[in-house]
């Protein structure tokens, strides 16, 4: 029993810093510009193609089609800020989440007609081969999936808390007038909060991708699981993010794992404890009272 149950916690870690890249860049987003971002999703759909265009179709290595992907959903995530955010600049709220709105619609359709409805695969000769710790048996893909989470994410608390652009960043989000005021550019920074967290979910939609299959409504899914994990460790905060989504794979692998017909419903275990956090901590696990 020890055995299973550290098998699924670990496989729950796994699929959980998943989660956490996919809302980081949903709970940056929000955090500094107050938008809600509902074509996220469809930007994690994007990393997952452009991963698999790059690995099958180009014949390159995962690991450098990782990086381009990275590096093609945040010039993704750019234009998106550009055309589909800042023109809205000052609109209330919910104009801003109509226009991301249409943007997910848009882009699920646009990779519906380009790419086709057929599940894709990211076979990976290496992906599968077993590595065996005290029973635990932990595939050299899922390896991979926590060594790059964990570095992206490392990168991520680097780039915000020391770097120039980061400091940048948390002082539009503490108080964007009076960082435009000391001559902070706000729309740069603006535009480089939509890039760092477009790009970060592309990497994890190259990861999921090459676990499961790639789709053109797989954005769906990931962005439901984004808001409740987002929602979880409250608004805007990511180290909140990074917990709520190990948090939310552990309870969805530990459910499947040993509650009766748990891999059926394992899904509802998220919505839950997202309806358990809202009944009593509305501002999230890791979040503060307003």
């Amino acid at each position: 029993m020890t055995a299973v149950f550290l098998q699924q916690l670990v496989n729950g870690v796994t699929i959980g810093v998943v989660y956490a890249l996919i809302a980081i860049g949903l709970t940056l987003v929000f955090g500094i510009l107050d938008v809600i971002n509902f074509a996220h999703g469809e930007l994690y759909m994007l990393g997952a193609f452009l991963t698999y265009g790059l690995t099958v179709g180009l014949g390159l290595h995962y690991f450098l089609a990782l990086g381009l992907a990275l590096a093609g959903t945040a010039a993704a995530g750019l234009l998106v800020e550009r055309v589909a955010v800042r023109p809205l600049k000052g609109r209330h709220m919910f104009t801003v989440v109509l226009s991301t709105l249409g943007l997910s619609i848009f882009l699920q359709n646009g990779a519906l007609l380009w790419w086709g409805p057929d599940p894709r695969e990211i076979d990976l000769a290496w992906g599968g081969r077993p590595v065996v710790v005290g029973g635990i048996v932990i595939t050299y893909l899922r390896l991979t999936i926590l060594g790059v989470g964990i570095a992206l994410i490392t990168a991520l608390t680097w780039f915000i808390r020391r770097s120039r652009w980061g400091m940048a960043m948390r002082a539009v989000a503490g108080n964007r007038d009076a960082a435009a005021l000391m001559g902070i550019p706000v729309d740069r920074v603006y535009a480089i909060t939509f890039a760092v967290g477009t790009g970060i979910a592309g990497v994890a939609g190259g990861l999921l991708g090459a676990m499961f299959t790639i789709e053109p409504s797989m954005g769906e899914w990931a962005v439901v699981k984004a808001f409740c994990v987002v929602i979880m460790g409250g608004m805007g905060n990511v180290p909140g993010a990074v917990l709520g989504g190990v948090i939310l794979g552990v309870a969805e692998s530990l459910g499947a794992g040993f509650l009766p017909g748990g891999t059926s419903y394992k899904d509802g275990i998220g919505y839950a404890i997202l309806i358990l956090v809202l009944l009593y901590r509305p501002q999230g696990l890791f979040g503060r009272r307003a």
